[in-house]
């Protein structure tokens, strides 16, 4: 695995150095929660593009930060009752991702909750060969500001307007763990999906203050040039994107995918100086 870096990967904070100090004498690292992220992909004229949003300056995690839609597992995620699933069974969705049944269950619902709360873009349809074919207006806001306040779940709302969960909209593309060294730590699994056909992605505010479609290889560009900051895993499936030319592609591929967990480490390399290091890395297994 070879990483891909950029200037943020040699910008530790002062406190993330003190917590490798800390751990390298002993102190045991934080939980990590579990996290689903989807990389929403759109065939466009020059090629392919994902969709990136910018987390607001406030954030407690990745402020400042262009990432992909996603966020923490909802307990009411492990809710969603079998007649609203279609798609792959939460069996075949563990041996994908690895991890047990209920798991599996949860971070898919938890991918096409965080997709909905963030772009507006639905995964699910009245059956499992039809998918909604749009999410704008007032009543469909509505539902996602009360998925983002927790007063209504995804099951509650599937129940409601009476659809189906698409899971056979996702591919699962990767698994990634937010270092040792980091106070607050998510197990991500990534996956990839297209935008459904009459669905369009919107700037629904909230944590992000951006939002864009950009080539992978544009955003890589911006990236190292300092111009857009994201975090390793981000930058490192843009880069694995650049060998596809379409959606299509890119789905075909994640369906053969061997998903194995990626822990990156956090290093000293002075006194006050930390950087961040990928399997394939020199030092890594140091």
């Amino acid at each position: 695995m070879t990483a891909v870096h950029g200037p943020d990967d040699l910008r530790m904070p002062a406190s993330v150095v003190e917590r490798v100090r800390a751990l390298a004498a002993g102190s045991a690292p934080a939980s990590a929660r579990d996290a689903a992220t989807v990389v929403l992909l759109r065939d466009a004229p020059a090629g392919l593009e994902a969709y990136l949003l910018r987390r607001v300056s406030s954030m407690a995690f990745a402020a400042g930060m262009h990432v992909f839609p996603g966020g923490s597992v909802d307990e009411r995620d492990a809710e969603l009752p079998d007649d609203r699933w279609a798609g792959p069974a939460p069996t075949a969705w563990a041996r994908v991702l690895g991890g047990t049944e209920p798991l599996a269950r949860s971070l898919v619902c938890a991918a096409v909750r965080e997709t909905f709360e963030e772009s507006g873009v639905l995964l699910a349809g009245p059956s499992a060969t039809e998918v909604v074919p749009a999410t704008t207006g007032p009543e469909w806001e509505r539902d996602r500001r009360a998925l983002l306040d927790r007063s209504l779940s995804l099951a509650g709302l599937l129940e409601r307007r009476s659809l189906l969960l698409r899971t056979d909209l996702l591919r699962g593309w990767a698994h990634w763990i937010t270092p040792e060294a980091e106070p607050r730590r998510y197990d991500t699994r990534f996956f990839v999906a297209a935008v459904p056909a009459g669905q369009l992605t919107r700037d629904v505010g909230g944590e992000a203050d951006t939002v864009l479609w950009l080539a992978p290889q544009q955003a890589l560009d911006r990236r190292a040039a300092g111009v857009m900051h994201m975090l390793p895993p981000t930058a490192f499936t843009l880069a694995e994107l650049t060998g596809y030319a379409t959606v299509a592609d890119v789905l075909s591929a994640g369906t053969a995918r061997d998903i194995r967990p990626v822990l990156p480490r956090v290093v000293l390399t002075g006194a006050d100086e930390a950087e961040i290091l990928l399997p394939g890395d020199p030092g890594y297994d140091g």
